[in-house]
């Protein structure tokens, strides 16, 4: 349960994932992980709340989770550079969603220091990675939504990718 979490801002986010169909668990992480308190195994968010640093960190790598290939075992977070852009643009649609700001998701330390430059980017419409999420049906990218009378992106058609 999100009750879980004593954060009530990681509450949030744990509530809106499993609502969704992330799987997320409390786990005691030993050892280096790629994001402080972490990680993508076997389909799910494994979290240790006591180490978790970044509360928007969680919906950059659940966001790996529903845009990963449904086809390829789940065994993490691949390293296919359109699924990182894919989970970037839905993470941030789901920030939005359960109206977070911006700078929770793309937070100071992340995004190799370019946090700034993707809030500028999305506040813009320049929403990369909207277009693999348009491909695999989750999302309709603006100007062809606008064509067909559809709500665009950053509205979510779908949140997992089957």
């Amino acid at each position: 349960m999100a009750d879980d979490f004593a954060d009530p801002l990681v509450g949030r986010i744990v509530a809106f994932l499993r609502r969704i169909g992330v799987p997320v668990e409390v786990a005691s992480l030993d050892g280096e992980t790629f994001l402080p308190g972490v990680v993508v195994a076997a389909g799910r968010l494994r979290v240790d709340p006591a180490r978790l640093a970044w509360p928007g960190d969680l919906l950059h790598e659940a966001g790996h989770v529903a845009v990963g290939d449904p086809a390829r075992p789940d065994d993490g977070v691949s390293d296919d550079p359109g699924e990182e852009m894919a989970a970037i643009a839905w993470s941030y649609a789901a920030a939005l969603e359960i109206g977070l700001s911006p700078d929770v998701l793309f937070h100071a330390g992340g995004y190799r220091g370019g946090a700034k430059a993707l809030i500028e980017n999305f506040a813009e419409g320049g929403y990369v990675g909207v277009p693999m999420l348009a491909m695999w049906g989750l999302t309709r990218e603006p100007h062809r939504a606008k064509a067909t009378g559809e709500r665009p992106y950053p509205h979510m058609l779908a949140w997992r990718r089957t």
